[in-house]
């Protein structure tokens, strides 16, 4: 009898009366069908879920190792961050105060007039207040040559306090006389900006102001509650 027709011949709800074979053979793949069946209910599952732990632990232990390295450079940093805040301190204070400004401009008026330079417009306009310093625009318009703007730019810059000027919508072109440009003659016209640093009470002025703001604005943010909808 052939193993085809064994196979056919076994009764499956008689498993007793089976060959020795047939009851190994049966069990075998009995066992191999549930071990495949447990790894695919079970274990395939669990052998994610491992995978996706062992990828967060990996992450989390490269951030920890970041924010340890932060950590241990967080006092070096702190300790350089005063020490700048203390020299910007240093730097402001070297720009002309409130009660200085008027004679600043003055001055920078009177180093124009001494270096040949005509004042056709030397207009001041209201300062403008910033974080923690105040920018003082100047609308002018001088008539002079190149040497002349030049010892006026050298004036300033020998002025005993530190003067910054910054230029905006400059123009510098020939000056046209009665008969037709006037040769050699240049005319500057424009806005200049100078600053001052802002005291303690400014200072505390525009944080209050700010804090202000920002406090107009969390509560225009904040969603309204009560109410009927």
């Amino acid at each position: 009898m052939s193993q085809k027709t064994s196979l056919k011949n076994l009764d499956i709800n008689n498993i007793g009366a089976w060959p020795q074979n047939a009851k190994v053979g049966f069990c075998v793949v009995l066992a191999i069908f549930i071990l495949a069946l447990s790894y695919f209910l079970f274990v395939r599952g669990k052998t994610q879920t491992l995978e996706s732990l062992e990828q967060e632990e990996v992450r989390l232990r490269q951030d920890f190792e970041k924010e340890q390295a932060k950590a241990a450079n967080l006092e070096p940093l702190k300790q350089q961050l005063a020490q700048m805040e203390q020299v910007l301190q240093q730097m402001l204070r070297q720009l002309p105060s409130k009660t200085e400004m008027p004679d600043l401009i003055i001055d920078i008026s009177q180093t124009a007039l001494s270096s040949g330079l005509t004042n056709e417009l030397f207009q001041p306009q209201p300062e403008t207040l910033k974080e923690f310093y105040a920018e003082k625009p100047i609308q002018l318009r001088m008539v002079g040559n190149y040497h002349q703007f030049g010892a006026f730019v050298s004036g300033v810059a020998s002025l005993p306090r530190v003067v910054i000027l910054t230029m905006h919508d400059i123009s510098l072109q020939p000056k046209e006389g009665k008969g037709g440009v006037n040769r050699g003659a240049l005319e500057l016209s424009g806005t200049v900006k100078t600053y001052r640093y802002l005291d303690e009470t400014e200072v505390a002025e525009q944080e209050a102001a700010a804090a202000e703001v920002s406090k107009a604005a969390r509560k225009k943010n904040a969603p309204a509650s009560g109410g009927a909808p």
